[in-house]
């Protein structure tokens, strides 16, 4: 059996594109989906059409992760949502440590599997570094080695393995986007992947397609990658693919999605 998982942004609470969001995430069927910004969720009904686009009545485990309030009081909240039943339900949200919301749970993937999405803070990779390290701070590192673990979410983060032009620094600058540091900095996922986490688009990519942040500032056009989903090396051998997904206009996010077996391959 497969376990399918993706992750997308649907930007700003997706209200206005919302049809196209739910076409998107029925075309993909994922057996495990995590949104991200998801504003205005916190009635349950945009979660509850999305759990129905996935299955029958009661059949989805739906979860809305509460974020913390950023200054301009909105909640940027991440929705958890499972084929699988969710156990040991757990959400990070301490300000001083996370800048939306770190959902945890565990999952049943033949063998207990501990499943991380999340949102990372926008603004500076210093706070997003803090996250990491938090993350880690869950990990019994060991554990981590020889179990089943999943990342999945929206970093705002670059990885230094992505085929960013040689002259990404002076685009970076001419566009004005101070996010990534000045040059772009890559601790944040160097740190993930020091730890032991494989960056599964890396590992087993499905098409060559590896951008899933199209942006234009001051008339400069620069494709990121901010999207990932990572594996524990145990959880790795599993990995049967992983690509991008073009969302056609539906979110500003391209989606991220893997496939991995829900048993060790044979040897």
């Amino acid at each position: 059996m497969a376990l399918k998982v993706m992750t997308l942004n649907v930007l700003f609470g997706g209200q206005d594109r919302f049809e196209a969001l739910l076409e998107l995430i029925a075309r993909q069927s994922p057996d495990v989906l995590v949104l991200q910004e998801c504003l205005g969720w916190d009635d349950g009904e945009r979660l509850r059409q999305v759990a129905a686009t996935l299955g029958p009545d009661g059949s989805l485990h739906a979860h809305l992760g509460s974020a913390r309030p950023r200054g301009s009081g909105n909640c940027y909240h991440v929705a958890l949502l499972s084929r699988l039943p969710v156990r040991d339900l757990r959400v990070h949200n301490a300000p001083h440590f996370i800048g939306h919301a770190l959902v945890q749970c565990e999952l049943d993937a033949g063998g207990p599997l501990t499943f991380f999405g999340t949102h990372y803070d926008a603004h500076h990779e210093k706070l997003r570094y803090v996250e990491a390290r938090y993350l880690r701070s869950l990990l019994d590192l060991d554990a981590f080695h020889e179990g089943l673990y999943l990342l999945a979410g929206d970093l705002n983060s670059l990885s230094r393995k992505d085929p960013y032009p040689v002259d990404l620094a002076d685009k970076v600058r001419m566009a004005g986007v101070d996010k990534f540091g000045h040059p772009p900095r890559f601790d944040v996922i160097d740190d993930l992947e020091e730890f032991g986490w494989v960056d599964t688009l890396r590992l087993k990519p499905a098409s060559p397609a590896w951008v899933t942040a199209q942006r234009v500032r001051n008339g400069i056009p620069i494709d990121y990658r901010t999207d990932y989903i990572f594996s524990s090396p145990r959880m790795a051998e599993r990995l049967v693919s992983a690509e991008v997904i073009d969302v056609n206009g539906a979110t500003d996010h391209n989606a991220m999605v893997a496939t991995f077996r829900t048993h060790e391959p044979a040897t």
